[in-house]
């Protein structure tokens, strides 16, 4: 097939999220397919910068979609900010005869790769990340795997707080953004989920459910807490402790959350994402990144997918707000 570029550079950029393998693997294979060369940058801005890199091929992607992290590791790259760094990133690409480059990762690595379009490259962006907060696509590579982690330690967690009679006060992964904890808190049935998007009334978002939930028969209570809210877990755990007198006991997920096998949604949005983007380059088309609109995958480009806002999805904090208290 005839391919408007010969060489292409994939890379993983800021925090890894489980299913960044498959898209690597689906830009290894999109691009055997177009008769493209694809070398792997290894350790994001970082490694294009210093030239850490590695040619992939059949062999080397095979039976990596199903293992968490990602095989070209990830790294933030301080050098990359300045523009000397920019120019010897984009002296590399030349080094290497690269045409393009697939970025994979959030926010950051969309800017990083506008800046190596001014630089005379073709570029893709890929969403990477478990946060589901890229303003461009209602779907991320990651998020799906990292809701199910967090629903399952909290379902273990829930055992515990039952036998003891206790209240669990869970903090989940999320930057900023509350969509782990709004979709997760539904999940699970929690008494109640405390996002950034919101403002917070503790009286009326946290202890007067609490109250009902313990007036409608419960004796053990389970409050979802996104990274991103204010005073975090530990200070909700407190207001919780001096107003119902209740034992409170506060976890944090963590880093947990970015590992794991990938489940069967974030493989397959990731092995499509990885083909749109080969695709589009292929055609001679940059300045894009790719993103999805309920089930299907569309493109923007870069500098209007950067200009995007997103906030929590209307119709489930509405139901979390409906349900809390009931499980």
């Amino acid at each position: 097939m005839n391919s408007a570029v010969k060489r292409i550079g994939v890379f993983t950029s800021g925090g890894d999220a489980p299913g960044m393998n498959a898209a690597i693997r689906s830009v290894v294979r999109s691009c055997m397919y177009y008769g493209i060369e694809c070398i792997g940058i290894r350790r994001g801005y970082h490694g294009l910068i210093n030239g850490d890199f590695l040619k992939l091929d059949f062999e080397s992607v095979s039976g990596i979609s199903r293992r968490g992290g990602t095989m070209l590791y990830s790294a933030r790259s301080e050098d990359f900010k300045a523009k000397k760094g920019q120019e010897k990133a984009a002296a590399t690409c030349k080094l290497l005869g690269l045409d393009a480059l697939v970025g994979i990762g959030g926010d950051g690595t969309f800017r990083g790769l506008l800046c190596l379009a001014e630089q005379g490259l073709s570029v893709v962006g890929i969403p990477g990340t478990i946060d589901n907060d890229i303003a461009c696509s209602s779907y991320t590579i990651g998020y799906d795997t990292a809701c199910n982690t967090a629903l399952e330690c909290i379902d273990k967690l829930r055992d515990t707080m039952q036998s003891h009679e206790r209240c669990s006060v869970v903090e989940v992964m999320g930057r900023h953004a509350g969509h782990v904890a709004l979709n997760v808190g539904v999940a699970c049935g929690a008494t109640s989920v405390l996002v950034p998007e919101q403002p917070l009334n503790y009286e009326e978002d946290l202890i007067e459910p609490i109250r009902q939930a313990r007036l409608g028969g419960r004796t053990n209570f389970t409050v979802i807490v996104a990274e991103g809210v204010q005073g975090g877990a530990y200070e909700v755990a407190r207001q919780i402790t001096e107003a119902t007198a209740l034992d409170t006991r506060v976890t944090i997920l963590g880093h947990v959350q970015r590992g794991g096998v990938p489940t069967l949604r974030d493989r397959v949005a990731a092995t499509y994402m990885g083909y749109e983007a080969v695709r589009l380059l292929a055609e001679g088309k940059t300045c894009r990144v790719i993103g999805m609109k309920g089930d299907e995958y569309v493109n923007y480009d870069i500098k209007e997918a950067l200009k995007m806002e997103k906030g929590l999805d209307p119709q489930t904090y509405p139901v979390m707000k409906a349900l809390t208290g009931i499980d």
